[in-house]
């Protein structure tokens, strides 16, 4: 497969490269917003914040609809009165009890990892909510646990769905009083969203559409993803996986200032500059800082000298700084670039984005 970047804008190659729509779906991410937030508060989560305020907030999910944990976490940040934490696991960790809130997120409501941990939270008499498809096994199992269940109507691929998977456990937290998010904030991540669609468009060419010009950065080059905050790094980990699944594309991803404790030292490496002298052109680092603004002082500073020294040594350097008052403002922002850019990355390279036939097979090799 070969880099083309003259795909990304002949409108007939990038409509044909798409069968599936996964650029209609990214597209779609504001009426996701929308339609979750509605759906959420038209359901009766009274069983679940009844009960006041929970020890711990755990989210039981994997893959996209696993990050919807993280997304939480980074929106309730520094300040939460109360742990929240993410499993990707078969099994929840041993202290989650009676006096905690499940969420189990699993947009095909099939997830064999997610229904297990829910039919666990049950039997330990954990609060639960399930976010999944209708009809589908984890919204029985919430039935006969008479647990609120919110269902996830977009079908398609979990990471197309993931801003309708991710808001149902903000609007929870909200109601349990760990966060202010109202319609406002909402109305305003989704208006973000809608913005990044137009800049993003396939209509607009490359020289001018953000998505597409971070895609041809990123081609032929390992992407090194760091956040300079938990947040931005929540979305560092969201590229990575994008490139992953979409861009059929490796990616490295951490945060700042832990990178600065084992990544850093790649830029001394072979993959750190190119030899113009070669006969074929191997692909080497590029690195991308997303920067939010709550950065930690010292943060702040490490950012700066770790982009002085990778610029030292050859190794080119992208910023992208997120924009907006609220936390969930500002990790749309960022999320929403690195949608588009997986997503053209992979057209790019002649590569349907959608499908993830490793994934299907690796699960039907594991299935009794």
């Amino acid at each position: 497969m070969s880099w083309e970047p003259d795909r990304l804008d002949d409108p007939e190659r990038l409509a044909g490269g798409d069968p599936s729509g996964m650029l209609r779906a990214v597209a779609a991410s504001a009426a996701q917003i929308r339609t979750a937030y509605r759906a959420t508060r038209e359901t009766d989560l009274s069983a679940l914040v009844g009960g006041g305020r929970p020890r711990a907030l755990v989210v039981a999910g994997m893959g996209g609809s696993g990050i919807a944990g993280d997304i939480l976490n980074a929106v309730c940040g520094h300040g939460a009165p109360l742990p929240v934490v993410t499993v990707r696991s078969y099994r929840l960790p041993g202290w989650v009890g009676s006096t905690d809130v499940v969420i189990a997120v699993s947009c095909s409501g099939r997830t064999e990892e997610t229904l297990a941990m829910a039919m666990e939270a049950v039997r330990r008499g954990c609060r639960l909510l399930a976010v999944g498809a209708p009809d589908s096994p984890l919204q029985a199992i919430a039935r006969q646990a008479g647990a609120p269940f919110v269902p996830v109507t977009s079908g398609g691929q979990p990471r197309a769905a993931l801003w309708e998977l991710s808001v149902p456990p903000v609007v929870v937290a909200a109601e349990l009083g760990l966060i202010k998010v109202d319609d406002e904030v909402y109305e305003n991540v989704a208006g973000r969203l809608e913005e990044i669609a137009h800049r993003c468009r396939p209509a607009s060419e490359s020289f001018i559409n953000p998505g597409k010009s971070l895609a041809m950065e990123m081609a032929e080059t390992v992407p090194m993803i760091w956040g300079s905050s938990p947040l931005a790094a929540v979305a560092a980990y969201r590229w990575a996986c994008q490139l992953n699944e979409n861009g059929k594309y490796p990616a490295v991803w951490g945060e700042i200032p832990e990178v600065n404790h084992n990544q850093v030292v790649a830029f001394d490496g072979p993959l750190a500059t190119r030899d113009i002298f070669a006969e074929e052109s191997g692909r080497s680092l590029r690195l991308f800082v997303l920067r939010d603004v709550e950065e930690h002082p010292q943060v702040a500073r490490r950012r700066e000298v770790s982009v002085r020294l990778a610029e030292d040594r050859g190794v080119p350097v992208t910023q992208l700084a997120a924009d907006g008052s609220h936390p969930l403002e500002r990790l749309a922002t960022l999320i929403g670039m690195g949608d588009y850019a997986s997503t053209y990355l992979a057209l790019g390279y002649g590569i349907d984005p959608t499908p993830v036939s490793t994934i299907t097979e690796l699960k039907a090799r594991v299935s009794p």
